[in-house]
């Protein structure tokens, strides 16, 4: 396709770029938390006069007990999985947009009582309800996005998506770097006050975006659906065909089971594998042991006597989001599982392995600390290029509409739940006062990187640039994972003895759209 002909179309598309755009900044408060507390924080001398202790035999005279390292860093993830754990029923009973306004306000009072507090506990509660907030970020910001982009830009969506989360670490290492030679509280209250711009944008800006057409579809609100299908695409003469399309999809739903609850992600054979598979496509980032290298990475290097610590995390960040801003302009014309899913794991588990070997061989040397700042620099280019983008994009893609809120959030959840064991247990191995292994943590996630792709190659299928309802189909007929890329769709979404209830549906699908089509058209004029 000419590439004036791409920017046509994207320019075609403007109104639901913005909206897609502006719901995907939700995780820059995920980014930017590890970029300034996860990670940096926990090496600043401000900070640790006032949550650590005087530790003359560390290289910045101060240190943190492992038991605090472990809260301040896995509270966040943790919060991040109770939260995602009830998307679901927050999702099917209030939309995208109210949840994504409650996490707005939770974060923005979580952030208070940061930067407010001077004891563990307060520090404690702050990081665990900002974890509640992010987890919402995380998960409704990317239902919305699946559910309301068009399936030729679903992929650039989510990588704009993950591109936000690596700018918002960037800003934080980068804002500490400048904050952390002042030796007191405003070290760390200056980063913590950039927390509140990106919630009070987003708050203001939902206002002006319409809800998710299949959400409303989803609770019977059939005209706001259609108004905001108008909205969201460019020609009008195809919005009934897509409407009818989603309306058929959820009105079979509706006829064959009248509601749905959590037990049905696991109690059907065919929703039970798409609950698996999302779960395993999400949790393929905490297996690739990034969450060492991000929840850590500053400290990291900081102990293993490695040059500049921030300015070596700045620059791996930064690496990091040129690797996002390629990824997003190739992410819709390549495959996603082979090329991209098991290539990067592979790459993230062999660099880590190199990190492991040299430090295990020659520990605190000046050509050690050049391999492991080369080596981190090509896992995050790994990482953020072959792989966050692309376990998002699949585990919010895999799961079916009418349990989408459901098992999105049980794999989302999950994934935290995986974040949450690499981050509290991460302490244990590269803390002097534990057991100081430091770079040799490597080995354990190197074994972790391969497994997984095993796992990518023999079950996760490969569903570029499919409709939600083609996967449906796809899923129903029971393909194996290597056949999803060559199948070709016939319109039928469910097996063959419920062929009869989606064609009731979808006739009434049709004549409603019909009946409503003038009303429609004049709300376009």
């Amino acid at each position: 396709m000419p590439e004036a002909s791409i920017g046509s179309r994207l320019k075609e598309n403007w109104k639901c770029i913005l909206a897609c755009t502006l719901v995907s900044m939700s995780p820059f408060q995920y980014g930017l938390d590890f970029g300034l507390i996860g990670s940096s924080l926990q090496a600043m001398p401000g900070f640790l006069k006032v949550f650590g202790h005087k530790d003359p035999t560390t290289p910045i005279g101060y240190n943190i007990s492992p038991g605090r390292q472990q809260l301040i860093s896995s509270l966040m993830t943790l919060g991040a999985f109770i939260s995602s754990s009830s998307a679901g029923f927050f999702a099917m009973k209030i939309g995208r947009k109210t949840c994504l306004w409650m996490a707005c306000t939770l974060c923005c009072v979580s952030n208070v009582v940061m930067m407010t507090t001077i004891n563990m506990s307060g520090l404690y509660a702050g990081r665990f309800l900002i974890g509640i907030a992010n987890g919402w970020f995380m998960t409704f910001s990317q239902l919305y996005i699946q559910e309301s982009s068009p399936a030729r830009y679903r992929g650039m969506f989510i990588s704009i998506f993950q591109f936000w989360t690596s700018i918002g670490s960037l800003i934080g290492t980068i804002v500490d770097n400048f904050t952390a030679p002042i030796l007191d509280r405003r070290s760390y209250i200056i980063p913590l006050g950039i927390i509140y711009i990106v919630p009070a944008f987003l708050a203001i800006g939902l206002f002006f975006i319409p809800e998710s057409p299949r959400w409303l579809l989803g609770v019977g609100k059939d005209d706001k659906a259609r108004k905001s299908l108008l909205w969201l695409r460019p020609h009008k003469d195809g919005v009934e065909e897509e409407l009818a399309e989603m309306q058929a999809t959820i009105l079979a739903d509706k006829e064959l089971e009248k509601s749905a609850n959590l037990w049905d992600v696991v109690r059907d054979p065919v929703d039970r594998r798409r609950t698996l598979l999302a779960i395993g496509a999400i949790s393929t980032q905490a297996a690739s042991g990034a969450m060492f290298m991000i929840a850590y990475g500053t400290y990291f290097f900081e102990m293993a006597h490695v040059g500049n610590a921030f300015q070596n995390s700045c620059i791996l960040t930064a690496v990091g989001v040129i690797a996002i801003i390629i990824n997003s302009s190739i992410i819709s014309k390549f495959g996603r599982r082979r090329v991209f899913l098991m290539v990067g794991m592979a790459f993230c588990g062999v660099t880590q392995l190199v990190v492991a070997c040299v430090y295990d061989t020659s520990p605190n040397t000046s050509k050690t600390g050049k391999i492991i700042v080369a080596m981190s620099v090509l896992y995050i280019m790994g990482y953020n290029g072959m792989v966050a983008t692309y376990a998002w994009l699949a585990g919010g893609e895999i799961p079916s509409q009418r349990l989408r809120s459901y098992t999105f959030g049980i794999a989302a959840s999950i994934g935290f739940a995986g974040a949450w064991l690499a981050t509290f247990t991460a302490p244990y191995f590269i803390n002097p006062d534990a057991l100081g292994w430091g770079p040799k943590y490597g080995y354990i996630w190197a074994p972790s990187c391969f497994v997984t792709v095993a796992w990518v190659y023999f079950f996760l299928p490969e569903i570029k640039n499919r409709t939600l309802e083609e996967i449906d189909e796809m899923f129903a007929t029971k393909l194996p994972a290597r056949k999803f890329r060559k199948y070709v769709c016939t319109g039928r979404l469910v097996p063959d003895e419920k062929m009869k209830v989606a064609k009731k549906s979808t006739e009434e699908a049709v004549w409603s759209n019909e009946k409503a089509a003038a009303e429609a058209i004049v709300y376009v004029e």
